[in-house]
């Protein structure tokens, strides 16, 4: 990432208008069977998610998006990816930064989320986070077939205190 990085990219709710983009994204993304357009809609008035996008703030096409669910004191990230061209850029960290700071201001506990075990590179974003592996669900994913290691990260502790947003809680 440049100096100036953090500039170029604005983050905000999703809307109708980026579901094309986010799809395009979701099908570079995944091997499962992506999210369809259908899916991700419903996501915009649902109250219990919180499906937020990344943008290049220059040319304004979405560069990346985030689905996290929220319902009372627990949330899972259940979606995050980056268009191709834009990894590698800060672009997931700061998307999963937004998301860990709304669960905070949310009064989450604990933010949860799955990842496939191949998938270095986000297994180190969400360490990087303050996220640890808690488990493995065998063959969960099916094209192709493969683990999904189980993360999770307390952002608010017993006694009420939020964690730090960033880094280990």
């Amino acid at each position: 990432m440049t100096e100036n990085d953090d500039d170029e990219i604005l983050l905000r709710m999703a809307t109708e208008a980026d579901l094309e983009a986010v799809v395009a994204i979701e099908r570079a993304s995944f091997q499962e069977p992506p999210w369809s357009w259908r899916s991700f809609a419903s996501l915009l008035d649902d109250p219990y998610a919180r499906f937020k996008v990344a943008c290049d703030a220059r040319a304004g096409i979405v560069t990346g998006y985030i689905v996290t669910w929220i319902i009372v004191e627990d949330a899972e990230i259940a979606n995050l990816a980056v268009a191709p061209d834009w990894r590698a850029r800060g672009v997931g960290g700061r998307l999963l930064d937004a998301a860990v700071a709304e669960a905070v201001t949310s009064g989450v506990r604990r933010l949860h989320l799955e990842v496939r075990e191949s998938n270095r590179a986000a297994q180190l974003l969400y360490g990087s986070r303050g996220f640890v592996a808690v488990g493995r669900r065998k063959n969960y994913y099916r094209s192709p077939v493969e683990d999904a290691l189980l993360f999770s990260r307390i952002v608010r502790g017993e006694s009420g205190a939020d964690s730090q947003v960033m880094g280990t809680p």
